[in-house]
């Protein structure tokens, strides 16, 4: 998508924001309708934005957000913030979901998550749900001056790449690097065997490089265990130059070499990375019956299996 359209895209998002409470410390949009995808999304015009609203008290934004967008909720609504908010901490990844609506002649989706869990998930990996979506690109909307959230951020690319280079071989392209990135976080998860396309990751990075270089560059430039190629799009390691001084982190390099040349190490880190995102995909996609209603989350179904189906039929024609 070229600078101007998101850009544009920028002015529409913020409108949309105008109609919740302001209380965030982060909002982004992402998925389809923010970054062209090849596949089964790419003629989605008028895709559902996602959206995910971060604040530091669910309690108090679910109790504005009612007065202002009462018909956004399901039945539990009536419950009130508290239950609302115990839903959203509780079970599944600790995001609340509310799907399906009409905003600013957009229909959209868009999820609440506590600061405070997901700085926890950006910095300890618990589920890898909304840490997973900030690894790709993400449209950020607005963001507040909260050092510990902004330092997480950093932290959940950081360990991104780190894992993602334990998946790689000594040399490899961006292309291999982010497509292992952007796979981290569908690891195990359920929906991708019932009703998420198959090729959704290589959907996701092959049109969006260069959005994953402006995620990725600094920290691939400054990372001491690759040569960052830019100009050829590729990387090499040096795992054997990160002493200093010489012999003071012999250990620490003696394990990183044993580990890369580990032919099993890669599917070791995605049995890993699949028992964390197994259980809360799962967990969060049947807390979607009750948080988005049982006739929305049925919809909202259906259209994630003709996805796929879409996706199976261009693969066979």
């Amino acid at each position: 998508m070229a600078l101007q359209a998101l850009q544009s895209s920028g002015v529409a998002f913020r409108r949309i924001l105008s109609h919740f409470p302001e209380e965030l410390s982060l909002a982004f949009a992402y998925g389809s309708g923010v970054y062209r995808q090849v596949g089964p999304s790419a003629d989605q015009k008028n895709a559902m934005l996602d959206f995910v609203f971060t604040v530091d008290d669910p309690v108090a934004w679910h109790s504005k957000n009612l007065k202002k967008n009462w018909n956004h909720y399901s039945f539990l609504k009536v419950l009130g913030p508290k239950i609302i908010t115990t839903v959203q901490n509780d079970y599944g990844a600790g995001v609340y979901y509310n799907p399906f609506i009409m905003c600013d002649g957009r229909l959209i989706k868009y999820g609440v998550i506590s600061t405070n869990i997901l700085i926890d998930d950006l910095l300890n990996w618990n589920n890898l749900y909304i840490a997973g979506r900030l690894q790709k690109p993400v449209k950020i909307i607005a963001m507040n001056e909260n050092i510990a959230l902004r330092s997480a951020l950093d932290k959940n690319l950081r360990s991104a790449v780190t894992t993602a280079f334990l998946m790689l071989p000594e040399s490899f392209s961006e292309e291999d690097l982010f497509i292992e990135i952007a796979g981290l976080s569908y690891s195990g998860d359920f929906r991708m065997v019932v009703g998420e396309d198959k090729t959704k990751v290589l959907n996701i990075v092959k049109p969006n490089i260069a959005h994953f270089r402006e995620l990725y560059g600094n920290i691939l430039q400054e990372n001491p265990q690759v040569v960052y190629k830019i100009q050829q799009g590729r990387l090499e390691r040096q795992i054997n130059h990160i002493m200093d001084p010489p012999g003071k982190n012999r250990d620490v390099e003696e394990t990183l070499l044993q580990v890369a040349h580990d032919p099993d190490c890669g599917e070791v880190v995605r049995l890993g990375l699949s028992a964390i995102v197994r259980p809360s995909s799962m967990k969060q996609s049947t807390k979607g019956i009750f948080t988005a209603g049982m006739k929305k989350s049925v919809v909202y179904s259906s259209l994630k299996l003709h996805k796929m189906w879409k996706g199976w039929l261009r693969k066979t024609s």
